[in-house]
């Protein structure tokens, strides 16, 4: 099994696994920052979607209750929506130029 089409298979799977590994890793020590009303609030969340910091300037504190959870809850989404591209970006670079059967499209 070490040489033949089937050991180079199962080597190159080996090799991917252990390369998604170290890319899911990345990801959950990664940050990213979403914000809303021109950088008014801003949320940083863990590529594992866990809040790290919130951010709200002095004047979105002026502004009405409802504004301001408006404008928390689109920051959110932004930051939501950056850490679904990073992790799409950074896992397609491991899946790159691999040869997957039909159907198999590990998630992403």
């Amino acid at each position: 099994m070490k040489g033949g089409p089937l050991g180079q298979i199962m080597r190159q799977a080996q090799q991917m696994q252990e390369n998604m590994k170290r890319v899911q890793d990345e990801i959950a020590r990664a940050e990213v920052t979403g914000e809303s009303g021109a950088g008014m609030v801003k949320i940083t969340l863990s590529g594992k979607y866990q809040a790290r910091k919130v951010e709200i300037s002095a004047d979105a504190l002026k502004e009405d209750k409802e504004f301001v959870e408006d404008l928390i809850a689109a920051a959110i989404n932004d930051a939501t929506q950056k850490v679904e591209e990073l992790t799409k970006t950074k896992m397609g670079a491991v899946t790159a130029g691999m040869q997957l059967p039909p159907g198999m499209n590990l998630g992403l």
